[in-house]
């Protein structure tokens, strides 16, 4: 059997399990952003930032389904089914480049994004509404106190309504007892703001997930390589060469 021919199904065969096991590891991806950025949607003024996360998912879903086709295109030396199975791989390539691109655009967006919001919600702080407590968890999760300091605390709406010299008591480090969140004691305080570690993390978060779709596009790559390989090499032979062909 001509070696070219063996190599680019082969390629094939282990292209459609990575399909499989991509799907999985980009449904975790995509689930892990979603879920990332979810927890800070009070600080997220623009919805969109979750386009990446849902591109990841949807991309998932179909390469569970397309790994299976793809195995059964090069078992059953079906040219029509490869070139399905290349289409298909094409379009899934596509959207992995869509996504990066988005990654891209909508992680520079993060800090401006932040900006504008993250001064409303701490505005609105009383203790007890929705966005005191986004507030708070945002505080104990990031290790962090105010917008881009503890001083902020001194500006805000809620310590002008309690004139008590303190900060919530989310922004007491995890290891001191005791902590009454007294300003005059910042060593028992997280000092640091949370706007730019809240900046940190999510792009962070994102550029994890680029660089997992950026691994992924160049499999695909790769892949279609290998159909056009198969393709036009069983166009100058008489038949499809089998993988598993008899030896005389």
């Amino acid at each position: 059997m001509d070696c070219g021919i063996i190599t680019s199904k082969s390629i094939l065969l282990l292209l459609s399990l990575i399909f499989w096991a991509a799907g999985a590891v980009l449904a975790y991806v995509g689930s892990y952003v979603f879920t990332s950025y979810k927890n800070y949607d009070h600080f997220l003024e623009d919805k969109y930032t979750l386009l990446p996360a849902v591109v990841i998912l949807g991309v998932a879903v179909v390469m569970f389904i397309i790994g299976i086709i793809g195995c059964i295109a090069t078992l059953k030396e079906s040219t029509f089914g490869l070139g399905f199975f290349f289409v298909i791989v094409f379009i899934i390539f596509a959207a992995e480049v869509a996504a990066f691109v988005l990654g891209i655009v909508y992680r520079g967006k993060v800090k401006d994004d932040i900006e504008k919001s993250m001064t409303e919600v701490f505005n609105k702080y009383d203790g007890q509404n929705p966005e005191s407590r986004a507030v708070d968890y945002l505080q104990e999760q990031v290790q962090c106190c105010g917008i881009y300091n503890y001083t902020d605390w001194l500006s805000l709406p809620w310590h002008n309504g309690t004139r008590n010299n303190t900060v919530p008591l989310t922004c007491c480090k995890h290891n001191v007892a005791n902590c009454t969140g007294r300003l005059d004691q910042p060593d028992d305080l997280y000092t640091e703001g949370c706007e730019s570690k809240l900046e940190h993390l999510l792009q962070d978060v994102l550029s994890y997930a680029m660089l997992v779709i950026l691994g992924f596009a160049i499999v695909k790559f790769f892949g279609m390589l290998s159909v056009c390989v198969i393709m036009c090499r069983g166009r100058r032979r008489d038949d499809y060469q089998p993988l598993y062909g008899t030896y005389a």
